[in-house]
Order: structure tokens, then C-alpha cells, then sequence
């Protein structure tokens, strides 16, 4: 769209200002892109662009979680913004804001990354750091696409800068051209990226947060998983557990280090989003997006958008389903599944959990249940955003190995090795201390395991941002019985209607491309 401003404001200039020889279009205060990428200084502030795009607002700042989380049977909109309670009900409208913030994040994380893979290889640099700013774009277009394809089922695949007016209006890709690109850009990812940036030498020699050959290894099997290529997948997670070279990932003890601002880049994540407060980063301006400025902050929005009620916008609850799931079924010594109150803040006094926050005593009703994770309850703070407002510094965790074990156990009972299955959900199970799968449900059949495995990922991965994908791929919305199941879980799936578990394409987006398709929820 704003191309086709610029040539609109072009032709105004000529018939208002004749008598000059020539209109002069580039900025003489900025450098264009055939002066910028000079030097390795530049190749990495590039990628360092191509990173920015996940802390703005339609990434995970807060909308690709808060938009995510809404839709699944684990969660619900308790919320005055009526574009969050539209998307939690499957009735959001193509106008609407949060929607066009995610498609722009996405984009521009596309647009990005496909001006460092147009102009990073011709650079003359370190060869070995050329080669990881690459890897990185790579698996930063992979990421951006598979968010495209699960939120918005099916849109334009652009793998280069555009050079002509034709190329500003791509057309849609069909969903086997999505997957197969996304399935590239991890493989060639994986192919250029570290185990670690520890042991290697360059301007990004110790720098935590950036992409890693596991990660791309995770995101290259959790690919081919949702494109139900189970073998493939689980050659990848096979990988990540077994090795060589990216084994090196395990559980922690504790469940609540994953989703607080302590023990970020743990030994069980993949990849996470890296949030900082003002007082270790500096900034005075909001990352919500806009033109990049040196004064963002780095900023998460989603503690202070999911905490209870006088303490944060509460704008989602956890379903009574998920509630009561987690007390389905006792630990090994009769206890409370500990993910519980890790994943929901509730009035527990046989779990001795009856305060929030700094010791502050329950202040709500005794049946009331809110969202945990990701806030600063439980974690010694007085209030949510260390006292300012979506001022979170928690970093956002994009995949865990728990993730990569659920999967693996989903891929071989897919190929038919359901005994095999056992041992990597168990060893999810026995950090939250619950029995022995084999001796509660010995010999599960096919279908019986794939309904322990969606309830094991129900519990492990709850507003995590995973459910409603699990629900889509799974095929469960087109499932009479499942429909019903879901339904009771969480009313706001009484008004789904088919197509609409997806978000629609951004009528801004549909009004000034004429080759871009609606998609099944416009």
C-alpha cells in the first residue's frame, strides 16, 4: 500500500512542480540498501533487525500469545476489548486491529530477513559469521511462516525483496507450497547454525537468544509433524534426545523455571524471546511497533494482559476444564499435579498455595481461578510488571524439550511403536511426580495413546499457545464427538463455525493486493 502511495505522490510532484528537472525520492539523511550492506557491522545489526520484529506487539510481545492462547479450550476472554473476546469466540471481523498487527510482524520479519539473504552473501566478512547470520535468517523466515500458516491457513509466500511493481502483490501459496518452504528454511538452518555460541569466535561469540542448530532441529520436526510426516519427524526429535551433536537439552527440576524471570535460557529451552526491564536495557518508548526507534524498550506485554484482577488486565481465565483436569489424576504421594499452580493462580489450602504475589492473602472469591504462567506471582514480586504497566521482562519460551519429547511420543505412535511411546511421555510425567503410565494404562492401543498424549499435552503446554494448533491439526473441530467434547470444555466454541479456527486474512491487506485470496474465516 505504500508503494502505491509513493507513486501517487510521484506524478502529483511532476504536474505540480514542472519546471524542476527532477524529483529527488531517496532520503539524503539515510543510507539506501545498496549503501547500507557494506561490512560485517552491518550483516549483524541486520539480523539484529530481522530478531527485533518478535518484541513488537503482533509478535510475542503479546498478540501472537494472547491470540493464540484465546482460541484453545484452555482459555477464555474475560476482557472489554472486544477484538479479544471476537477472537476467543471464533467471531473476529477481517477489520480488526490485533489481526493486521500480526500479519504486519510477520512480514516485516519476512521482508527483513529476505534483504539479509539478498545481500549478506556478497559481503566480504568472516566467513563463519556470514555463515550464522544466514542460518539465522533462515530460521527466522521458517518461524515467521509457520506462524503464517497456523494462524492464517493459507497466504503469500515471498522469498525476495521486490524489485517491481508486479512483485508487490504476491499471490497466496497453496498450503503444500507453505509447508514445503518452511520445511527449507529450518533444513537450511539447521545446516549453518552452532550447537552454541559459546565455542566459536566472532562479534556474536557468547551472545545467548540467538538461533541454534537445536532449535532448528526442534522446529524442522515439529514441521514435518504438523504436516503429519511422522518418520521424518521423528528422525529430527530423535536427534534432539539421542544426538549426535544437539542432545543436549534435558528437563529442569523445577516447572515454574520456564515461565519466570529467573533461569531464562534454561537447559530445556529451545529458543525464547528476549524481554528486558528499562533498568537492564534502558528505553523510553513502548515496543508495540511503528518506526524503529533506539528508544524502544524490550518489553513484554503478556504478564501484566494475563494477571488477576488488581493486578493486571485480566483479559483471560483459565477454563474450569483445564482446572479440573489438572486434578484428574493424584501425584505418587496423593498430592496436587504441581503444574496446577504453577499454569493457574487458585485457593489451594491442602496444597498450602491460599496467597498471591509477595504473601499477599487470596483476595478473591474462593472458587475463582486466574492465569499463572508467565506473570510474576509465585516469583517474590509485590506487583505485575515490577509495578509499571506491560512492562514484563520474562522471556518468552518459543519451544521446550518437553515439547520435543511429547512430539517424538506422538510420532512413533503414529508409525505404529506405541510401546515406545511410553518412555518419553513418562519422563514428562515424572517431573510432576505422577505414576507410572505403564502399570495406570498398560497396553494402550493407537487410539487410546493419542488420547493420552492430547491429554498429557493439555496439561504440560496450557496457555502456552500450543492448544488451539494441537486442536486444528488433530482434526477435532470436524469431529462430531470431539466438537461436542471441546464445546464442553469452553462455551465460546458454541459459536465456531467451519473455517473459523483460523484468523481471517486482514481486509486492509485483501483491499490492495488483488492476487491475495480470503482464507475459510473471512
Amino acid at each position: 500500500m505504500k508503494i502505491k502511495n509513493l507513486l501517487v505522490i510521484f506524478f502529483l510532484g511532476i504536474l505540480i512542480s514542472g519546471c524542476e528537472e527532477e524529483l529527488e525520492l531517496n532520503n539524503p539523511n539515510s543510507m539506501t540498501a545498496v549503501e547500507y550492506w557494506a561490512d560485517e557491522e552491518h550483516a549483524i545489526a541486520g539480523i539484529n533487525a530481522a530478531y527485533n520484529s518478535l518484541l513488537i506487539d503482533g509478535y510475542y510481545m503479546r498478540m501472537t500469545p494472547a491470540l493464540n492462547d484465546g482460541r484453545g479450550d484452555d482459555f477464555r476472554g474475560d476482557t472489554p476489548w472486544p477484538d479479544l473476546m471476537q477472537i476467543s469466540n471464533f467471531t473476529i471481523l477481517p477489520t480488526s486491529g490485533p489481526i493486521q498487527w500480526m500479519w504486519s510482524a510477520y512480514y516485516q520479519q519476512v521482508f527483513r530477513v529476505n534483504q539479509i539473504l539478498e545481500r549478506v552473501p556478497a559481503i566480504e566478512m568472516d566467513e563463519a559469521v556470514k555463515e550464522r547470520v544466514i542460518g539465522q535468517a533462515y530460521f527466522l523466515r521458517g518461524l515467521a511462516y509457520f506462524n503464517l500458516k497456523n494462524n492464517f491457513e493459507r497466504v503469500p509466500l515471498i522469498l525476495s525483496v521486490a524489485q517491481s511493481e508486479e512483485e508487490y502483490y504476491p499471490p497466496t501459496a497453496s498450503e503444500e507450497a507453505i509447508w514445503n518452504q518452511i520445511i527449507s528454511d529450518f533444513q537450511e538452518a539447521q545446516s549453518r547454525l552452532p550447537v552454541d555460541y559459546a565455542n566459536i569466535s566472532g562479534a556474536d561469540q557468547g551472545q545467548v537468544g540467538r538461533a541454534t542448530k537445536g532449535a532448528a532441529t526442534g522446529f524442522l520436526g515439529k514441521a514435518y509433524l504438523y504436516s503429519e510426516k511422522w518418520s521424518l519427524a521423528a528422525g529430527e526429535f530423535q536427534k534432539l534426545i539421542d544426538g549426535p551433536e544437539v542432545n543436549i537439552y534435558r528437563l529442569v527440576d523445577d516447572y515454574r523455571d520456564n515461565f519466570g524471570p529467573f533461569n531464562e535460557n534454561n537447559d530445556e529451552s529451545l529458543f525464547e524471546v528476549q524481554f528486558a526491564g528499562t533498568d537492564e536495557v534502558g528505553g523510553t518508548v513502548m515496543n508495540y511497533g511503528g518506526e524503529p526507534s533506539a528508544a524502544w524498550m524490550q518489553v513484554s506485554s503478556v504478564g501484566h494482559t494475563y494477571a488477576m484482577d488488581g493486578y493486571g488486565y485480566s483479559d483471560f481465565l483459565p477454563t474450569r476444564w483445564i482446572y479440573d483436569k489438572y486434578k484428574s489424576e493424584e501425584t505418587v504421594d496423593g498430592g496436587i499435579d504441581p503444574r496446577l499452580l504453577v499454569s493457574i493462580a487458585s485457593y489451594e489450602p491442602e496444597a498450602n498455595s491460599t496467597t498471591v504475589y509477595n504473601g499477599t492473602p487470596w483476595p478473591h472469591a474462593e472458587d475463582a481461578i486466574y492465569p499463572r504462567k508467565y506473570t510474576h506471582d509465585g516469583f517474590g514480586f509485590d506487583t505485575e510488571s515490577q509495578g509499571g504497566v506491560e512492562r514484563s521482562e520474562i522471556n518468552y519460551r518459543v519451544m521446550r524439550y518437553a515439547d520435543v519429547l511429547l512430539m517424538y511420543a506422538e510420532a512413533l505412535n503414529e508409525m505404529g511403536q506405541t510401546e515406545e511411546a511410553y518412555d518419553y511421555i513418562q519422563e514428562v510425567r515424572d517431573r510432576a511426580n505422577l505414576p507410572d503410565l505403564r502399570e495406570t494404562k498398560p497396553g494402550l492401543t493407537q487410539e487410546q495413546m493419542r488420547e493420552q498424549i492430547a491429554h498429557e499435552r493439555a496439561l504440560e503446554f496450557a496457555i502456552e499457545g500450543i492448544r488451539i494448533h494441537d486442536i486444528i491439526r488433530w482434526g477435532w473441530l470436524y469431529d462430531d464427538a470431539k466438537l461436542a467434547e471441546i464445546r464442553a470444555h469452553d462455551s465460546e466454541f458454541d459459536t465456531w463455525s467451519p473455517g473459523k479456527e483460523y484468523l481471517p486474512i486482514p481486509q486492509s491487506e485483501l483491499d490492495v493486493n488483488p492476487n491475495l485470496e480470503p482464507n475459510s474465516a473471512n
